[in-house]
């Protein structure tokens, strides 16, 4: 027996259930495709970009948003993680001219707010964003979905690194357990900076991903439970929703809601 697409996720929803919810908040998650250590999927940080859009999105219009999930764009910008296989890098004038298509299309159908939620630590919108906001009449707002939530690291044996750590190996046991390998698990050690200044708030650094670790991770994953990524995740999804129940309910003029330019 057939049964209906969930209606709020793009993917699934059909041309009827959209026009009868007229959504208003668009959420478009990002991700990338790279390594993740040993023991993780290539599309980890998809995936976990992905549940946590259905879920917010979900437990936001429950509350009476009108909230649409649309496709994650599987690619990232990982140009200094070459040196792995199948690692696939998007360049950040690609990511422009992606996001400013999507942003022109939503707008020429009545949408005027996205929530633009990336889950890659290679990611940073900022400047496109406010590129877009100056060409279309269109709110954006980046959210980046591993951050919301200061005590989200609280638990957890080993709070270092930043990549296939115990933090997204947690989440990944909790959301694909199929697809997680513990027992090829490397360290995650990297290499430590010989400029610790370069690690002064405010102060950024690009790293060679081959001369930083030897399994691709940053941080030991080996502690991480599917209990742990249930908590991880309910905290996210919790700082999430009343982000996008307040973008929904605002009206244009509601500060820093302010749609201005030409279609």
């Amino acid at each position: 027996m057939s049964r209906p697409g969930r209606p709020f996720v793009l993917h699934e929803a059909t041309y009827r259930q959209l026009l009868d919810s007229r959504p208003n908040v668009a959420v478009l998650p990002w991700g990338a495709t790279e390594a993740h250590n040993y023991h993780l999927p290539h599309g980890t940080d998809v995936i976990e970009g992905t549940a946590l859009g259905e879920q917010a999105v979900e437990r936001a219009n429950a509350k009476g948003a009108k909230c649409l999930l649309l496709p994650t764009v599987p690619f990232g910008n990982d140009n200094l993680q070459l040196s792995q296989v199948a690692t696939i890098t998007m360049r950040t004038a690609t990511q422009a001219l992606v996001l400013h298509d999507v942003a022109e299309s939503l707008v020429r159908q009545g949408i005027d707010r996205m929530v633009l939620l990336n889950f890659h630590g290679g990611n940073d919108f900022k400047s496109i964003i406010r590129d877009i906001m100056l060409d279309l009449p269109i709110f954006i707002v980046q959210v980046h979905g591993y951050m919301t939530d200061p005590t989200v690291l609280d638990g957890l044996e080993h709070k270092g690194g930043d990549h296939a750590n115990e933090f997204e190996t947690a989440m990944m046991l909790h959301l694909t357990p199929e697809w997680v390998s513990m027992k090829d698990a490397g360290s995650g050690a990297f290499t430590p900076s010989k400029m610790p200044s370069l690690a002064t708030p405010g102060v950024w650094a690009p790293r060679d991903w081959a001369a930083l670790t030897a399994d691709s991770g940053t941080g030991d994953p080996r502690q991480a439970t599917a209990e742990k990524g249930r908590v991880i995740i309910e905290k996210l999804v919790a700082a999430l929703v009343p982000i996008l129940v307040e973008l929904s309910a605002a009206k244009n003029g509601d500060f820093p809601y302010i749609v201005r330019g030409k279609a």
